[in-house]
């Protein structure tokens, strides 16, 4: 007999277990923009499928999803060692149209880092922020919430999938800060794939940074290397010219 946890993602509302059918991973993405848009009352327990992140079976073809969303964030830093909490402090998606592999449009903020709010200069010069870029922006908190109305104004009914340059910004930086602040990390964000590992899988090699991944394409970096926003239009070249080289199937 299949237990409990083997059945369809559930979400415990008003004390109630109601369970939601759910097919494929982006169907598990939608859970949470139809919880935002009809305002469902919900606890604070939100009860998935333990599913592996990153998951390899979901092929990057425009058949499969109607938009991937390229995500890439950069973060509070230090020279040596790793400052803590780490924090957030540039949070861009595009949203890359899969049938015709441009991007549509964008989501981009800076955000306010709370328990650092001085940037070091290792991290300005490693990402190219400014203390006044991120001064007077909303926090993590706040941002979410705009994200949250970016989604649900553009996608909702929509198949789509996160798209990251390794699993640090969806599987650690994002729920890490999320739980460090106490609030909810939408649950939209489980689902993404690691493009360096899908690249890895279907190309043989396993590429060590973006760069590394760039050059495996032969294309050229645009703009500035750990600039948010640039380092996912990159991201975005390597699915496009993935796509179109008909290597995947």
């Amino acid at each position: 007999t299949q237990s409990t946890w083997d059945t369809p993602p559930f979400i415990i509302v008003n004390q109630a277990l109601l369970y939601f059918v759910v097919v494929g991973m982006f169907e598990v993405s939608k859970l949470h923009l139809l919880i935002r848009r009809y305002k469902i009352p919900t606890t604070r327990n939100i009860i998935t499928h333990r599913r592996a992140m990153s998951n390899l079976s979901q092929k990057l073809l425009p058949e499969n999803y109607d938009y991937f969303l390229v995500l890439d964030f950069e973060a509070t830093c230090i020279n040596r060692g790793q400052i803590q909490p780490q924090e957030i402090i540039e949070f861009p998606v595009l949203k890359m149209n899969a049938a015709t592999l441009e991007i549509d449009s964008e989501f981009h903020q800076y955000v306010r880092p709370i328990a650092h709010p001085i940037l070091t200069p290792f991290c300005t010069e490693l990402t190219g922020i400014i203390q006044a870029m991120v001064d007077n922006q909303a926090d993590l908190s706040e941002t979410l919430k705009m994200f949250d109305r970016w989604m649900i104004s553009g996608l909702f009914n929509s198949r789509f999938v996160f798209v990251t340059c390794g699993d640090w910004d969806l599987n650690k930086m994002l729920p890490g800060q999320c739980k460090h602040l106490d609030i909810e990390m939408p649950l939209y964000f489980t689902n993404y794939v690691n493009i360096k590992k899908y690249i890895a899988h279907y190309f043989g090699k396993y590429p060590r940074g973006l760069p590394d991944m760039l050059n495996m394409f032969d294309l050229p970096l645009l703009g500035r290397h750990h600039s948010g926003i640039d380092d996912c239009k990159n991201i975005a070249n390597v699915i496009k010219t993935m796509i179109k080289s008909g290597k995947i199937s």
